[in-house]
């Protein structure tokens, strides 16, 4: 016996047309660890913005009730060759109510229950999901949990990252942002320094008055001078950036630099031994990496996604992360959210234009059965 309901779907054709749409869905009944479950919160995370809208022409695309039409420019429609033609779901993460499961111990114990799940089809009315890869949230609502997994894991991630590699402190290229403020709150209780950077006043006040100790200011005339000021006083020579492109990553390697330099007894023209990483883990800025190497000689620049540090970090480090989000889901991992849309808002122009911005603290929940 299948299910039916609303999905969304997207397509990206080899001239350039993408087609995003809500749909009527059968969904098959679960079987083996699977179950079953109907979705009650989504959030729509910078993640998922790479599928659903990438770099289309959104401001000229033809919108219609629960469906738009947009043109993707080149290069970014030859970049993404390899899904022309596919119909592809998408929604990271959610969370909802499993009523249905296969054959499996593990996966009828969550019959009945509400869980937070990450199936890759959240924007739907109902989804398949791995019982495995659901967290039951007791007494937690569909909205707080929705976002249980993506930013909390990450921003986690990020923490048991640097202590792997023997750090004490962090640098964030954007503080202010959810999963940032989530990271600040950890290393707080977890006596990790942390430097912030954010791009407004208001920003530096946000996380002043939640704690913060070292936050810049990017716009500020001295945005060089502060970055170096506190890399100096956390000896933070490691760090995250969700931007990706233009020249974020640059300049806090040029300030680590400056201040290794500093530090230095004997001048080197090769320029100071001081191990300086930093992690790209999104784009936010679709344009190019921006890099001027004159780093010293001890710098890498590298990526970072979620599941393969999961993966490598092992179940035991997995399951003790989940758990400490569970228990910490309204504080230290709560989320918040601008407006709430279900299926067909989410495709009018004006919250596309909205969410695709990405702006700070202006996350969008979609709720499919509203």
């Amino acid at each position: 016996m299948t299910t039916t309901g609303k999905q969304l779907f997207t397509t990206l054709e080899s001239d350039g047309t993408l087609t995003v749409e809500i749909t009527e869905t059968e969904f098959p009944d679960p079987t083996g660890n699977q179950v079953l479950v109907k979705m009650e919160a989504a959030p729509i995370n910078p993640s998922d913005l790479a599928i659903l809208t990438g770099a289309a022409d959104l401001e000229n695309a033809d919108y219609s009730p629960g469906k738009f039409v947009a043109t993707m420019p080149e290069p970014f429609n030859s970049g993404q060759k390899a899904r022309h033609g596919q119909r592809l779901p998408a929604g990271n993460e959610g969370a909802g109510t499993v009523v249905a499961t296969g054959d499996s111990d593990f996966a009828k114990a969550l019959m009945g229950q509400r869980v937070a799940c990450v199936p890759g089809n959240a924007f739907s009315q109902y989804c398949i999901a791995d019982a495995a890869m659901c967290l039951p949230l007791g007494d937690h609502s569909a909205e707080q949990g929705a976002s249980a997994f993506v930013n909390p894991m990450t921003a986690l991630g990020f923490a048991e990252n640097a202590r792997m590699d023997g750090q004490n402190a962090i640098v964030h290229t954007v503080g202010a942002s959810n999963l940032g403020q989530m990271l600040n709150r950890i290393c707080q209780e977890d006596g990790l320094k942390l430097v912030n950077i954010v791009r407004k006043q208001e920003q530096v006040d946000l996380l002043k008055s939640q704690g913060a100790e070292y936050v810049v200011n990017s716009s500020d005339d001295d945005f060089m001078a502060q970055l170096r000021a506190a890399i100096d006083a956390t000896d933070a020579f490691y760090g995250f950036d969700p931007i990706g492109g233009g020249q974020a990553v640059d300049n806090v390697f040029k300030a680590m630099e400056q201040v290794a330099v500093g530090k230095m007894s004997e001048y080197s023209r090769y320029g100071s031994n001081q191990q300086k990483k930093m992690y790209i883990y999104g784009r936010l800025d679709l344009g190019p990496t921006i890099l001027t190497p004159g780093y010293g000689f001890g710098w890498t620049l590298s990526g970072w996604l979620l599941t393969p540090f999961l993966q490598a970090a092992g179940m035991e480090t997995v399951m003790r992360m989940r758990q400490r989000v569970l228990d910490n889901l309204t504080t230290t991992f709560a989320s918040h959210y601008k407006r709430r849309v279900n299926l067909e808002e989410m495709l009018t122009k004006d919250a596309v234009l909205d969410y695709r911005a990405m702006k700070t603290g202006e996350k969008y929940l979609v709720t499919p059965w509203n």
